[in-house]
């Protein structure tokens, strides 16, 4: 076998060469071809999503105390958090594998920013074409879900679910927001950061899926999830079926936080300011500094 080849994972030091050059090109896409693949990458993180608050939801109807039906998955909070983190990986593993282009992994084009390689204005221009797009893709995906009506599915198990989860992240107080997106990011990036180290299609998948499954577990932020965890919730809420609310015995008023603007400035706004922080920053501009400071070509 000649020497040149090798299927190793890339070490560190490589990986943080290779970081900085993806950085160039991804920032270097022509908008169309930026903007489209990001749509895709909305609709992807929006699939793992799905497969996620199917899993999760409850399965067995027993009486809620304040009135209406319950669900339960018969398992304990850990156990269910895992299995919601374990499915939720679908999403970047179709963003890495199939391809596409993620706000939050485009985080790292920090480092080629930091290298004098990408212009300030080119950094933004791509965070704020491919923020755009993971938008649309999302919520179109959310719209889709909704006329599915898979809501229903369990007997309304699937959409109770999906109205606690809104519930839940539209009630968050604003710099908790912000500290649980730099807890998320820090793991995603750390997932896309193992990824350029990869040599095969498995070695991605099993980078992607712990520190993904991670922060999921853990009850972290994710500011693309979230424009269909939210927005989905939002539909639901206000446009869903009567029979599905009577079926799970609540009406639209048990979820006041669950708003449009509590989606944007009570989670979208501060979740993406943690994003940024937890993958420019802790992962991008920490790497940069020890593997690329200093080191800049002479060329």
């Amino acid at each position: 076998m000649s020497a040149d080849i090798s299927f190793e994972a890339l070490p560190p030091a490589e990986i943080a060469a290779k970081a900085e050059a993806i950085g160039v090109k991804k920032a270097g896409l022509p908008f169309w071809n930026m903007f489209f693949l990001a749509v895709l990458a909305g609709a992807f993180i929006a699939l793992g999503a799905i497969f996620a608050t199917t899993t999760s939801a409850g399965s067995i109807a027993v009486k809620d105390p304040a009135g209406g039906v319950a669900f339960t998955t018969g398992l304990t909070f850990g156990v269910v958090k895992l299995l919601t983190g374990l499915t939720f990986t679908l999403g970047l593993i179709l963003v890495v594998i199939a391809g596409a282009e993620l706000f939050t992994g485009n985080n790292l084009i920090i480092m080629a920013f930091m290298e004098g390689k990408v212009s300030i204005g080119l950094l933004l221009r791509n965070w704020a074409i491919v923020y755009l797009g993971n938008f649309v893709g999302s919520i179109l995906t959310a719209l889709i879900m909704f006329f599915t009506k898979q809501y229903t599915f369990g007997s309304g198990a699937i959409g109770l679910n999906v109205l606690n989860i809104g519930a839940a992240k539209t009630g968050l107080d604003f710099i908790q927001a912000i500290a649980l997106g730099i807890m998320c990011n820090a793991l995603v990036c750390l997932a896309v950061w193992m990824c350029f180290s990869a040599r095969t299609v498995t070695d991605k998948i099993l980078a992607i899926i712990p520190p993904i499954a991670g922060f999921v577990a853990a009850g972290f932020e994710h500011s693309v999830a979230n424009m269909y965890f939210i927005p989905i919730a939002l539909f639901v809420k206000n446009w869903g079926d009567p029979k599905f609310f009577e079926t799970i015995g609540k009406t639209a008023e048990n979820f006041p936080t669950i708003t449009w603007g509590n989606f944007f400035i009570a989670n979208l706004l501060p979740v993406t300011i943690g994003n940024i922080i937890g993958g420019a920053v802790m992962v991008g501009v920490i790497y940069w500094a020890i593997y690329l400071r200093g080191k800049k070509s002479t060329k």
